[in-house]
């Protein structure tokens, strides 16, 4: 069976996706622990990160931290921190988070009901300053 991943990947479900290339996509957490929460994907199912062939390792970092400088540029933060926890769901994925603080870190925390249309303008703000950091070629338009 797809993993949730592979679901939305393929608009099974819908989401904010803010950047698709052809080895991975990034977007908005639906329990974002701030304001910007991304996440990073690759399109094959592979559980653990430490499975990653090295060559798709360093994309999925390359491309997180273009996110970060995009999230710097839009919001300020103290920090953009990354995690790669892998228990949520057995598909490897890079949290990159915003953060002010350590609290931002901790997934206990995590906002379960965000406002819908606060994430369209985040989502907004981050395809924005992806633009302007010239990545508009993996900007997701919609």
């Amino acid at each position: 069976m797809a993993s949730i991943f592979t679901r939305i990947a393929q608009g099974e479900i819908p989401s904010r996706t803010i950047w698709r290339d052809g080895r991975c996509f990034a977007m908005l957490d639906i329990r974002p622990l701030s304001d910007g929460h991304v996440l990073v994907i690759p399109f094959e199912e592979i559980d653990q990160w430490t499975d990653l062939d090295e060559t798709l390792a360093a994309h999925l970092f390359t491309v997180a931290h273009r996110i970060s400088l995009a999230q710097r540029s839009a919001f300020s933060p103290a920090r953009v921190a990354l995690i790669v926890a892998g228990f949520e769901v057995p598909h490897t994925h890079l949290h990159v988070i915003p953060a002010d603080s350590m609290t931002n870190l901790d997934f206990s925390t995590a906002d379960t009901e965000p406002d819908q249309s606060r994430l369209n303008s985040l989502a907004d703000q981050l395809k924005s300053s992806l633009r302007a950091l010239g990545h508009g070629e993996f900007v997701v338009d919609g």
